[in-house]
């Protein structure tokens, strides 16, 4: 397919994306989506500005690095200067380009070699940029890619003025655990399989974070990395300004039994014990539990605590094994696959009760699912493909348990 050809595919694709699809918020991020993958891009974002604060934040970004928690000053670095001009730059030099300053992306660890950004424009103001970075033949990006990019900024602009784009207030959030550069191999013959291959990922305080991904892709191995179930072979682990990368005995089970908390698909729940002795089991490990009775009853159970497994349906066992992990006041609930065993309307029951934990309690939860119709309860969803981060997206707006449907 030639390039006019091409372009001219992808123009149609977002403009069925902007104009077609009901949610916006998931229109401008598949049509980011199309402008990366068209011009082979390494990595890309759409910046709004706040016009309040007078910064620009990332609505959502893709590639290997997470800027989720950055922001750039309105006027400042080369985004800044694109929504305080209302003009587009393109790249090809950085060394020797006098406006380069560097980009984000690069703090993350992502070194800039070519660059186009564009501006937002409605028909009143410039709400923010769209950012594209690197191409991955290590191409430089030309004229015609530049007028794509504005072209779907063009399309996205008004969009946005049509159907209204509510933007919350924003914040920086604070830091609960960090993946920095995280590698994992496995030996595999006479070599090594590798799993995950530079995660680069925040996860923050009181928030719910989805991961999604296909089977092996690494979303499981990530996750247990965090949890301490796994080590990572290359990399760093920071849980709360503390390096956990290659933690010792002593060190690992503190760990554990203060910062995590576990939900997994099959329950593990201990058959000889009833369903508050269960939750009771494993609050005695730590220091200060919350009541196991109270855990029980906070997940809708109060009435079933004297009931063994074999009584229970799959949403009550689930249920229990949520209350298990809360009892112990975690700083960080990890839930691998928590509702790939149940029915939709025992599911929703489940989604509804980790919804309270989060919402109501503000404890974070990282839930690895296979099922995307979840990750608009999220606050952020991030996709990992082969065993790399492939996108973050924050959900602006996140749906509540019963407002799902699959």
């Amino acid at each position: 397919m030639n390039e006019n050809k091409r372009f001219a595919k992808a123009t149609w694709s977002i403009m069925e994306q902007l104009l077609e699809v009901d949610n916006l918020e998931e229109a401008l991020a598949g049509s980011l989506d199309i402008i990366v993958k068209t011009l082979n891009s390494e990595a890309g974002a759409i910046w709004y500005l706040d016009p309040k604060a007078d910064r620009l934040y990332p609505l959502f970004h893709i590639g290997p690095v997470d800027i989720s928690n950055f922001s750039i000053e309105n006027g400042i670095g080369l985004e800044g200067v694109v929504t305080r001009t209302g003009e587009s730059i393109m790249v090809t030099d950085p060394a020797n380009d006098p406006r380069f300053e560097g980009t984000v992306f690069e703090d993350g660890g992502l070194a800039t070699t070519t660059m186009l950004c564009v501006p937002l424009n409605n028909l009143h103001d410039i709400i923010g940029c769209v950012q594209v970075v690197n191409k991955k033949d290590g191409s430089v990006y030309d004229s015609e890619e530049l007028q794509l990019c504005e072209r779907m900024a063009s399309l996205a602009a008004i969009t946005i003025d049509e159907k209204g784009l509510i933007i919350p207030e924003t914040e920086t959030k604070e830091v609960l655990a960090a993946l920095k550069n995280v590698t994992k191999e496995f030996p595999s013959g006479d070599g090594v399989i590798k799993v995950l291959k530079g995660i680069n990922l925040e996860v923050y305080k009181n928030e719910f974070v989805v991961v999604l991904g296909e089977s092996g892709c690494g979303k499981s191995t990530m996750m247990n990395i965090i949890g301490g179930m796994d080590f990572l072979t290359d990399g760093e682990l920071i849980i709360e300004g503390r390096d956990f990368s290659h933690p010792d005995d002593d060190a690992l089970t503190e760990f554990r039994r203060k910062y995590i908390g576990f939900i997994f698909q099959a329950y593990n729940l201990m058959p000889n014990l009833n369903a508050v002795e269960n939750v009771r089991y494993v609050a005695e490990l730590v220091d200060d539990p919350m009541d196991a009775m109270e855990a029980i009853e906070m997940v809708g159970l109060g009435s079933r605590a004297g009931n063994y497994p074999g009584q229970m349906s799959g949403g009550q066992q689930q249920r229990v094994s949520i209350a298990r992990a809360i009892a112990k006041k975690p700083r960080l609930i990890l839930a691998d696959e928590p509702t790939a065993a149940l029915d939709y309307t025992t599911s929703i029951e489940v989604l509804h009760v980790i919804e309270d934990v989060v919402r109501k309690y503000g404890t974070t939860v990282m839930m690895v699912t296979h099922n995307p119709e979840i990750a608009k309860m999220a606050d952020r969803v991030v996709k990992v493909r082969s065993g790399k981060i492939a996108s973050i997206k924050k959900n602006l707006h996140p749906l509540h348990a019963e407002e799902l449907v699959w």
